[in-house]
């Protein structure tokens, strides 16, 4: 497939799209017109990640600013963690971890080498940041962790807008719980629509495999009234409800925290899935995207 690419310089010093082919479709880096060195990076037309190089701290998506909660408190502030993100995209949270924690240790798992390429070259890294990125599946990736490495993984792991079924099931999770440090957190990011299917197997898959758990959503798709994310978190050790209840509650577009009984009452009787029984979460709907 050929490769087409526009110029990042425009009149005037305006930046302009990138555009290019990469191993999961077609790739467009899209800049911010309100911030300089801030980009939105599509695949298939299907947003996925925003950096902004000048402020890696600011986390524009809802679900990454969610997640962003949970990094901030998955240890005492500033203190450096090992990190393992499972899909990678811009690397947005790979960055936030290394604004937000100096000397922390990640690992970043991402399928498309292609895409890994581009991002290096267009979005460049900080050089002094310890981010160590992996080209292969993420089930496989994780797999090279050491037992007991990591304070937090983070799964957000998209193919063709749909979470791969290998990544959804007790067995992957096993993985997580082994390269966990004991108390470590584990968060995903979620995709579904009504009926919510998918998003109730996945709690029940996790409430098989850790103690504590949570799910932040915007109350419009925990109602099952339209397509959206959601992140769910877990740990053996209690979780910071009310803290994360809070800040989830504070976001431009404010999130709802379920927890305990109400979590599983929300889960509605579905089952832990396995690997044997697992499947892709849905596609979204056309219109997500419009």
């Amino acid at each position: 497939m050929g490769k087409s690419r526009n110029s990042r310089r425009g009149g005037a010093g305006a930046a302009e799209a990138v555009v290019e082919p990469v191993d999961g479709g077609l790739a467009e880096l899209i800049p911010d017109r309100e911030r300089a060195r801030a980009w939105t990076l599509l695949i298939d037309g299907a947003p996925q990640s925003y950096v902004d190089l000048d402020d890696p701290a600011h986390l524009s998506f809802e679900y990454q600013r969610r997640l962003g909660h949970v990094i901030d408190l998955a240890a005492p502030a500033g203190k450096p963690i090992h990190a393992v993100h499972l899909g990678g995209g811009a690397l947005t949270l790979a960055r936030y971890v290394a604004a937000t924690r100096p000397r922390s240790t990640q690992q970043v798992v991402e399928f498309d080498a292609a895409l890994v390429q581009l991002v290096r070259r267009e979005l460049p890294l900080d050089p002094n940041a310890r981010i160590r990125v992996r080209s292969t599946d993420a089930r496989a990736g994780l797999a090279k962790v050491p037992d007991g490495w990591a304070d937090l993984v983070v799964a957000d792991v998209f193919s063709g807008a749909r979470t791969p079924a290998h990544l959804t099931s007790t067995e992957f999770l096993d993985e997580v719980r082994r390269a966990l440090k004991p108390g470590g957190i584990y968060a995903a990011n979620l995709a579904d629509g009504p009926p919510l299917t998918h998003l109730r197997g996945q709690i029940a898959t996790v409430a098989a495999r850790f103690a504590e758990r949570a799910l932040i959503a915007d109350p419009t798709v925990l109602r099952g009234k339209r397509f959206g994310n959601a992140v769910l978190v877990a740990s053996e050790l209690p979780l910071p409800i009310a803290e994360l209840t809070r800040r989830a509650a504070s976001d431009p577009h404010p999130g709802r925290l379920e927890h305990g009984r109400e979590l599983t009452d929300f889960t509605g009787g579905a089952v832990p899935v396995t690997d044997a029984a697992a499947v892709a979460s849905p596609a979204p709907p056309p219109s997500v995207f419009r």
